[in-house]
């Protein structure tokens, strides 16, 4: 028992250094060639799992072989455009002006139930509302809506507002995560200016959010938050 557990280790880590190594993607946007390496991977990490005869650098010496191999693929479509094309196809314009591309759809084994499913994923339930809309690499559906169906932006009412990166997790479960303030540009002296006026320290804190600008929300562990427009 004690060697299938270890075993079981070893190919649980391999495999997370195998994935992190291949990049940061969720499953539905795996490339053709990604998804073939993450299902090989996976097949062959259960195999030394399921008979303790099988020595275990069978089973890790293919894996790392594989994730190598992507690595190298991967490299080598970011060089050659032609090479990326051939191994990770390219986009599908599937609606262009408002009109369904019928060649498309069955070109790429679209259903009217698949597109209607993705435009719904996008927010849009009526299809005349759709101006543009691709089939990406990935398989998800990019859409464009027709001017007259978008919501006015600040722009178009001539509204200012100040461009300003989203807020930063500057506390967490009581820890004071100092990267995210260096990225938001937030000094700790500020920081503790702010929690002392409520008569908080850092460890009374579940959530602490802030921006560039100085606005900042506290959430307390008793369950108690509430928004700061401190401009500091």
């Amino acid at each position: 028992m004690s060697i299938v557990l270890i075993r079981s280790l070893i190919l649980y880590i391999l495999v997370i250094f195998a994935v992190r190594l291949m990049g940061k993607r969720q499953l539905g946007e795996l490339q053709p060639s990604e998804l073939v390496i993450t299902i090989l991977v996976s097949n062959i990490a259960t195999l030394p799992l399921e008979d303790v005869n099988i020595p275990l650098m069978v089973g890790i010496t293919p894996i790392l072989a594989l994730v190598c191999f992507e690595v190298i693929v991967s490299w080598l479509t970011l060089k050659k455009p032609a090479l990326r094309k051939i191994i990770s196809g390219r986009p599908k314009i599937i609606i262009s002006g408002g009109v369904i591309d019928r060649k498309v759809m069955c070109d790429l084994r679209f259903s009217v139930d698949d597109l209607m499913t993705a435009l719904r994923g996008n927010g849009i339930f009526r299809l005349e509302e759709v101006q543009y809309a691709i089939v990406e690499t990935t398989g998800s559906i990019s859409v464009m809506k027709k001017p007259d169906s978008e919501p006015p932006s600040r722009s178009d009412m001539k509204i200012k507002a100040e461009n300003t990166d989203p807020p930063q997790v500057v506390i967490s479960d009581g820890k004071l995560m100092e990267k995210a303030m260096e990225s938001a540009g937030f000094e700790e002296s500020r920081l503790r200016g702010i929690l002392h006026s409520r008569n908080l320290a850092v460890k009374d804190i579940f959530i602490m959010t802030a921006d560039s600008s100085g606005c900042c929300y506290v959430a307390e562990k008793k369950g108690r938050g509430g928004d700061s427009s401190d401009k500091g």
